[in-house]
């Protein structure tokens, strides 16, 4: 039961969607919070139930499986963008679901996902809807090369798109994507990439943490860097759209909003590349270096609760550890300021994410 204007009191049960490390994470946060978690997720091995107090193993479109788990729980969150915005719907019919399904049926289409953003007032790079071959053409006429083919819908860490440097290589981009309904992106020529992760409450209080420089490799993401290498203007501009975009969607919970940096100096711009509604990967360095990390202002934000400080004290980077690269875990364990995270994965595989590793150094003081 919610009490003192909606705020689930410690005892109540908080319902996650999906059952790998952000659900894992989001179970150790609440948990520091007297919290309990209920996950539902069709992977019998999954991660996050090793730490959760109640778990449901079904497919995420199984009315009945989800109607059982939306009475058991007091409110319900997620841990990634792909479920059906359907199932969302019919959680809602029961109890909260924070962040909403707007967020879902958003983020899940990546050209409703850049119409949203520029309606909102953000800035974007060049793109353009590109449903058949035809439609392509005209994309490309307009938008030249280089530029990124995406599938609309679906695609992470990479899967789902094809670079196309040339017209000539558009027929061969658009099969090799499955001939799916996709968007063609202008190539930026960015100087950086950042993110910058931002959380509001049920009340609309919106708070940030810094902007993080981020490094990808293979298109998944390597290091996290805090503080990014840009100007402060910049960074408060970074916040500026985090919570124009909060707000935009009448948002509960943490996002995680991915940037472009183009210029340098006095020069620099910011162009939105895509959100994520849930706890985001270039933030995991939150949980060594701020007080509140953001799975616990994601816990906060969904259960009602006032939102924890943002700030960091100490300068950080994070390092994902991919496949066998987390078997180096004696090592880093033993590591002085160096602080391990394993998700408790069964199998090692390429590409997979096993853990994380954060390096904390300490924060100089202001000028």
């Amino acid at each position: 039961m919610a009490e003192d204007g909606g705020a689930l009191p410690p005892g109540a049960t908080i319902g996650i969607l999906g059952g790998g490390q952000l659900g894992r994470m989001l179970s150790l946060a609440a948990a520091e919070l007297g919290l309990k978690t209920h996950i539902f997720c069709p992977d019998r091995e999954s991660p996050a139930f090793d730490v959760a107090a109640h778990t449901t193993i079904a497919a995420y479109d199984d009315a009945a499986a989800l109607a059982l788990f939306a009475g058991a729980v007091d409110v319900v969150t997620y841990e990634f963008e792909n479920i059906d915005v359907a199932a969302a719907e019919l959680l809602e019919k029961t109890c909260p679901v924070r962040p909403g399904p707007k967020a879902l049926a958003v983020s899940q289409d990546r050209l409703k996902e850049k119409n949203f953003l520029r309606e909102a007032g953000v800035a974007v790079g060049a793109y353009r809807a590109a449903a058949s071959e035809e439609e392509l053409a005209d994309a490309l006429a307009e938008i030249g090369a280089p530029a990124i083919l995406k599938t609309r819908r679906f695609g992470y860490d990479g899967k789902g798109q094809a670079r196309i440097g040339a017209p000539d290589e558009a027929a061969a981009a658009f099969e090799s994507i499955g001939r799916a309904p996709a968007i063609l992106e202008a190539l930026v020529p960015f100087t950086r990439e950042v993110s910058v992760i931002g959380v509001r409450s049920v009340t609309g209080e919106v708070a940030a943490y810094d902007v993080t420089e981020n490094v990808h490799r293979n298109h998944i993401l390597h290091t996290s860097t805090v503080p990014a290498q840009i100007q402060p203007a910049t960074v408060e501009k970074a916040r500026e759209i985090a919570a124009r975009i909060l707000s935009a969607l009448d948002y509960v919970g943490v996002i995680g909003v991915e940037l472009f940096v183009v210029g340098e100096g006095e020069a620099e711009t910011l162009l939105v590349n895509e959100i994520a509604p849930r706890v985001h990967n270039s933030g995991h360095w939150t949980q060594d270096g701020c007080s509140v990390s953001q799975f616990q202002n994601h816990i906060r934000a969904v259960a009602g609760w006032p939102l924890g400080a943002t700030e960091r004290h100490s300068n950080a980077v994070m390092t994902n550890l991919i496949g066998a690269e987390a078997e180096a875990w004696q090592g880093l364990a033993a590591e002085p300021g160096a602080a391990l995270h394993l998700y408790g994965k069964r199998e090692v595989r390429p590409g997979r994410k096993m853990g994380h590793v954060t390096r904390l150094r300490p924060r100089a003081p202001a000028a």
